[in-house]
């Protein structure tokens, strides 16, 4: 499934793609793309039933949990990018081909008007 969204969405020059090590494989439990577009992009596909996922929107070293070690924004500045960037595409066992398709072409439309 993974492999149908990189072919689909290998030219859209707006998104980032996950990106696997060449000495590593990934299970891919969620399809995440990156875009400075997340929430419009976002809107767009649920304007056309797609619905999306935002799973990681606080990275690490902001989170409650992470209070003790008095980090602020601006300390990861990567991790920030990536937690503002980040949205999670369908994905799940049974998804069809022809689904990622129109997944796909929706998301080829918003970067395209």
């Amino acid at each position: 499934i993974a492999s149908w969204y990189n072919y689909a969405l290998k030219d859209v020059q707006d998104i980032v793609l996950p990106h696997v090590h060449p000495d590593a494989t990934h299970v891919y439990h969620v399809y995440v793309i990156r875009t400075k577009s997340r929430y419009e992009l976002q809107k767009h596909l649920g304007n056309k039933g797609i619905g999306t996922l935002i799973h990681y929107p606080i990275p690490l070293h902001l989170q409650k949990a992470y209070q003790y070690l008095h980090k602020k924004r601006g300390d990861y500045p990567i991790a920030e990018e990536i937690a503002d960037t980040c949205l999670s595409l369908p994905l799940w066992p049974g998804i069809q081909k022809n689904e990622v398709e129109y997944i796909s072409e929706a998301i080829r439309l918003f970067f395209n008007k």
